[in-house]
């Protein structure tokens, strides 16, 4: 779907192929007129990339129309909500389909990104346009943070100062960031006014330049990655279809079925609005954005220094040396580059998993028992010390992969996974796990 189905490769489309008009002859600036047959296979890339873009236009449609009510002041912007949700026709209805299509490109971006991880798309030639996706993906990711407090009510107000407060713990110029975040020591005007104009202003406009370039980039590189032997001297990735309406209709219907998923998703699901912000009142429990809460989980194990610092720095800077973890490697076009590297990938997601339960099992014990090695500064005992044990663990599972014959693109496929299961688990438990004051508790006994 979309850019991903896109190639440069080489071949003249059929005689029958039929003049594009409309829609289709607009859609043909992203594409060129022919595309390889085998591309337009749906497990190629379950349009993952073409969702992600329809869920950016439908937010910025509904965006634009919530706009002309809202007021980006503390006096003002819950009222406003409130007015929309009350009183304008169908105004419940825009702010739904804005707060399921934002957290719908959240999780689409996320799992577009692993799509491409997991068919080679981070390699050789293309490792550029991968770095560019983890940019895009960050910008995804503060786009919906910051318009996570525009309603200004306790989820909001709460959330983000859970999540700006962990600035806090970088060391040296972590007060710095936080007051640049924030305008000010706490969340007030300043706050709400800079995560406005950064919402509906400068964080569409990075995004919408960064995935024109994406789109390019993809075009660039041949389109969507075809396995070895697709096709023959002649024609090395296949026979060629002409675009439309073979590639287009497609995707039409795939923008259909996001479109009508996130429709009826905001006809059966009111998104959440609370009673207005209160800073004297808090939460029990105040729970960052659930795609923060892999982190703020981790502030529960470990000194804040690793969990809110560190950790996530570590994590980002993986994603970035990908590319060059793979030795030059080009990639094969297969998921996970072989049936060895799927049965790898999948015993590294279950063992991951486990491991991350079963730390969480024994933090929680610990966290009751007096500190070990009292002597020594928390931020060793109780940062340094676990994050190296949970790096040990790693490094002999990828030990275990190497004796069993995996190379060396099979051991970064499965050190990933397993890191990624991990951070999975973290987030889950602390979204439907955590009760008040943070405990463990089942998700039908928190209120």
């Amino acid at each position: 779907m979309a850019h991903e189905n896109q190639t440069t490769g080489q071949g003249h489309a059929p005689a029958t192929e039929r003049r594009p008009s409309g829609a289709s002859a607009l859609l043909l600036h992203l594409h060129p007129r022919v595309v390889p047959e085998g591309a337009l296979r749906l497990s190629r890339t379950f349009g993952l990339g073409g969702a992600a873009l329809v869920l950016f236009v439908l937010l910025a449609v509904t965006g634009a129309l919530l706009l002309i009510g809202y007021e980006p002041s503390p006096e003002r912007a819950y009222g406003t909500v409130v007015s929309l949700v009350e009183q304008v026709p169908f105004g419940a209805f825009v702010r739904n389909i804005h707060h399921w299509a934002a957290n719908g490109l959240v999780l689409v971006a996320f799992l577009h990104l692993l799509r491409v991880f997991n068919r080679g798309g981070y390699l050789r030639p293309r490792q550029g346009n991968w770095l560019l996706g983890v940019v895009l993906l960050l910008l995804v990711l503060a786009s919906a943070f910051t318009g996570y407090l525009l309603p200004w009510d306790q989820l909001a107000y709460w959330a983000v100062t859970i999540s700006t407060g962990m600035l806090e713990y970088v060391p040296i110029v972590g007060g710095l960031l936080l007051r640049a975040a924030r305008g000010g020591s706490e969340i007030g005007s300043g706050t709400l006014v800079r995560f406005f104009v950064l919402h509906v202003a400068l964080l569409p406009l990075a995004l919408l330049g960064l995935l024109s370039f994406h789109l390019w980039l993809v075009r660039k590189a041949g389109g969507v990655i075809l396995p070895a032997g697709t096709g023959d001297e002649a024609s090395p990735r296949g026979p060629l279809v002409p675009t439309s309406p073979a590639l287009t209709r497609r995707e039409g219907v795939a923008a259909l079925v996001v479109l009508a998923a996130v429709l009826l998703l905001a006809a059966v699901a009111d998104a959440p609005l609370l009673a207005e912000a209160n800073p004297g009142l808090s939460p029990n429990p105040a729970k960052a954005p659930w795609y923060f809460m892999g982190v703020q989980e981790l502030l529960v194990h470990l000194h804040p220094l690793f969990g809110a610092v560190l950790v996530p720095a570590l994590a980002l800077g993986l994603l970035a040396v990908l590319p060059a973890l793979a030795g030059g490697a080009r990639p094969s076009g297969r998921w996970f580059e072989s049936p060895r590297g799927a049965r790898l990938a999948l015993g590294a997601a279950v063992a991951g998993a486990l491991l991350a339960a079963a730390g969480i099992a024994f933090s929680e014990n610990v966290r009751r028992t007096p500190p070990w090695f009292p002597a020594l500064p928390p931020a060793v005992r109780g940062g340094l010390f676990p994050t190296v044990a949970a790096a040990a663990l790693v490094a002999a599972l990828g030990l275990w992969a190497r004796r069993r014959g995996a190379t060396r693109l099979e051991l970064v496929q499965t050190t990933f996974t397993l890191i990624l299961a991990a951070f999975v688990l973290l987030t889950a438990t602390g979204v439907f796990f955590r009760g008040a004051g943070m405990a463990l508790a089942w998700p039908w006994s928190i209120p």
